[in-house]
């Protein structure tokens, strides 16, 4: 969906400080969530040629992750109340992806990000003019994950057994858990 498309917001859906903290809340949530499927693939896959490549993605996924900590701390936002499950998925998500091989793990990326992709679209149109430093942060880090998605086309993700296939499931997967992370 582009930004171009959801200008208002729908009836009963957060705005100002709520929709603010709302995204707070769910952009912790996957950070913190992309740390831990990126730890997962790295106790698998550490050693391998794809080992440094899944190591730069992580560093910039615990930048983004440190940012959103702070904003927490500082607006008062609390995190979601999956954290726990999310630690736990998260890594096992990883682990899974990269036990099938570094295709899979890649592939693995390409989901997450394709589903983070039209997720910052929506928050970017959500947010507007009402959060600038908010909204530069995710434009920021859009583009980052742009680029991790980018790096795993190019470490052959699509090479995957099953790719189609498992991407769907991991994508649709991300596209629960944001939703229910904005939700609880």
């Amino acid at each position: 969906m582009s930004a171009e498309h959801r200008r208002r917001p729908l009836p009963g859906e957060p705005v100002g400080k709520k929709l603010a903290e709302r995204v707070l809340r769910v952009d912790h949530a996957g950070e913190y969530g992309a740390k831990r499927i990126y730890e997962g693939q790295l106790a698998v896959l550490g050693d391998s040629p794809s080992g440094a490549a899944i190591r730069e993605m992580a560093a910039a996924e615990a930048e983004h992750l440190a940012w959103f900590e702070k904003e927490l701390v500082a607006r008062h936002v609390r995190p979601t109340a999956l954290h726990p499950f999310w630690h736990v998925a998260g890594y096992a998500l990883g682990a899974a992806t990269a036990m099938l091989g570094p295709k899979a793990a890649m592939a693995c990326t390409v989901a997450v990000e394709e589903a983070i992709d039209e997720h910052y679209q929506i928050q970017e149109a959500a947010l507007g003019e009402s959060e600038p430093e908010l909204k530069d942060a995710i434009e920021r880090f859009h583009a980052d994950e742009l680029q991790h998605r980018d790096t795993a086309l190019a470490h052959d993700a699509q090479s995957a057994p099953d790719y189609r296939a498992l991407k769907g499931a991991i994508k649709q997967g991300v596209r629960t858990a944001i939703w229910l992370a904005e939700r609880i």
